[in-house]
């Protein structure tokens, strides 16, 4: 592997990092590769001696000798939705770490760019992040026959793929948990785009809250995610029904039914509680602060970038195991939306 680092007009070189990590030169070229077979106390050393020299591994080289690009490809539908900007950025962040460099391509909730966007970026990368994909089953499984690259789906799960999710149905429960101990007994659901699994998922978690009888749930139907999607009609609908309380598809929804409330002169929360998901930055400095079901974002790219490498450092014949699976946690975060019905 080549590469160095100039320093005062001295390049180092792959010899003078193993003399001074003692190991060997091939040693120094596995611990710097990503999914290199080495201890982990040798990959620290030789890190610490690179970090020391000022030496820099050759991309080009490394690429010629280990076949790897130093890419990693991320797929978004939306880099407007704050929540993917932060996916792009943890994703970033691992990809860093590990050596590697990630390029970025935002589908638009487009099915067919996102097609397109996997056959752009598939020869230029060792593997691709699919961060909540709109593709359909059929189209996910002919992935496999675009590309030998290896596939991790981030925010959505699909068998014979390695995947890492977040419990949105928990979430959902949490969130209606909370608003039914604040005396909320009717309440509305604005969801989204009904063919995604974020909203599949969301949903089974308020059918489920349903089902127990604990609380009414109003079912406004489908808007698109964005602040203006339909967010008129919908917080309408929302005040029309007698609902007290509303849970929201996203922050960005729930952000819209808010402007709406106001401009009815409607005040939340002391006349409509709001529950966004996704706990996008932007919850904590609206007015009010919105409660919300935190969803991780940096933590679940930096997760689906470890899978993804891991995938890459598989010896030859354990590649017919299971795709793994990872379902991460989501917590409620409780801000100033929401407000027992008392104080209607």
């Amino acid at each position: 592997m080549g590469g160095g680092a100039n320093l005062g007009g001295v390049q180092v070189t792959i010899r003078e990092v193993a003399k001074a990590a003692g190991v060997s030169p091939s040693t120094v070229s596995r611990a710097l590769a990503a999914g290199g077979t080495v201890s982990e106390a040798t990959r620290e050393r030789v890190r610490v001696a690179a970090d020391r020299l000022g030496y820099q591994p050759n991309r080009a080289a490394r690429g010629l000798i280990t076949g790897r690009t130093g890419h990693v490809g991320v797929i978004v539908p939306d880099l407007l939705n704050p929540f993917f900007a932060e996916i792009c950025k943890g994703a970033q962040a691992r990809a860093r770490g590990l050596g590697h460099a990630v390029f970025v391509s935002d589908a638009e909730r487009d099915e067919g760019l996102e097609l397109d966007a996997v056959r752009t970026l598939a020869p230029q990368v060792d593997g691709l992040v699919l961060c909540a994909s709109h593709l359909s089953g059929e189209e996910l499984g002919s992935l496999h026959e675009l590309t030998p690259k290896p596939i991790v789906l981030l925010h959505r799960r699909e068998p014979g793929f390695a995947s890492v999710t977040a419990d949105l149905a928990e979430g959902m429960t949490d969130a209606l948990t909370h608003l039914h101990a604040l005396g909320h007994r009717r309440i509305a659901y604005v969801g989204g785009p009904r063919s995604t699994w974020t909203a599949q998922e969301r949903a089974a978690g308020i059918e489920a809250m349903a089902s127990s009888g604990k609380v009414e749930i109003v079912q406004v139907g489908s808007v698109a995610p964005h602040f203006d999607g339909g967010i008129a009609g919908a917080a309408d609908v929302v005040l029309a029904s007698g609902a007290t309380a509303v849970v929201a598809f996203n922050d960005i929804v729930a952000f819209g039914l808010i402007s709406r409330f106001t401009a009815r002169g409607v005040s939340v929360p002391g006349e409509m509680s709001v529950v966004g998901c996704d706990d996008i930055a932007l919850s904590g400095m609206a007015a009010p602060p919105l409660t919300t079901v935190s969803v991780p974002k940096a933590h679940a790219a930096r997760a689906a970038v470890d899978l993804l490498f891991r995938i890459l450092g598989t010896p030859a014949g354990q590649d017919a195991e299971q795709p793994q699976q990872r379902v991460l946690p989501t917590h409620l975060v409780v801000r100033g939306s929401t407000a027992a019905v008392e104080r209607r």
